[in-house]
């Protein structure tokens, strides 16, 4: 019996960051939270990321679920290569190309944890306001943020303040001081009221 390959399909989205490009698949391409790649070297894991950092105009690679966020030096404009990337991504997956080998996801992750550059989320030592913190983030937050090509994780909470980390599209956009301040401190402060003062990223 001849196995059947679904056609890969890739479509292009803009990202309210001008230097973010949202490439996204009709596969899932990463099961777990997701994946941030800054450099070639960061990128090991990723098959995928290390062929597109071959561009030179490539600065960061994100991958969450259904799609890849791109973010770009300021070289090119998007309207110049989003087509060449997003054919590349389409055959880079139809030939059976491997996005993320996710097992080797775990060790780069608490790496970046031991240096304090990444999320280190074991939910027993979260008190019961981060507890919710990171509830209220997972659920009303995240899919928000991914909608735009996005991540945010929970850093910490002390005195009254949420440190959160910024990915993907999210990280220095123009906009997301707004989204920070106007949509994640008041959707916090109104299901946590007297708890949450402010947020801020930890990452700009």
């Amino acid at each position: 019996m001849e196995i059947k390959r679904v056609p890969v399909s890739i479509y292009a989205e803009m990202t309210p960051n001008p230097k973010v490009m949202k490439f996204v698949s009709n596969k899932l391409l990463l099961q777990s939270d997701s994946a941030e790649f800054r450099n070639i070297d960061e990128a090991k894991p990723s098959p995928l990321a290390t062929k597109l950092f071959h561009f030179p105009f490539v600065k960061e690679v994100f991958i969450s679920g259904n799609y890849i966020a791109i973010a770009k030096f300021d070289i090119v404009e998007w309207d110049d290569v989003a087509q060449e990337v997003r054919v590349f991504i389409t055959e880079f997956l139809q030939d059976g190309g491997v996005a993320v080998h996710e097992e080797q996801l775990a060790p780069i992750q608490e790496e970046k944890a031991e240096q304090g550059s990444g999320p280190v989320l074991n939910p027993e030592d979260l008190g019961e306001v981060e507890a919710r913190i990171v509830d209220i983030l997972e659920e009303y937050i995240k899919p928000a943020v991914a909608q735009d090509g996005g991540n945010i994780a929970f850093m910490a909470y002390k005195d009254k303040i949420v440190e959160v980390q910024l990915q993907g599209a999210c990280s220095g956009c123009p906009s997301s001081t707004m989204t920070l301040k106007n949509g994640i401190l008041s959707i916090l402060q109104k299901m946590l009221p007297t708890l949450v003062e402010d947020v801020v990223a930890v990452n700009g």
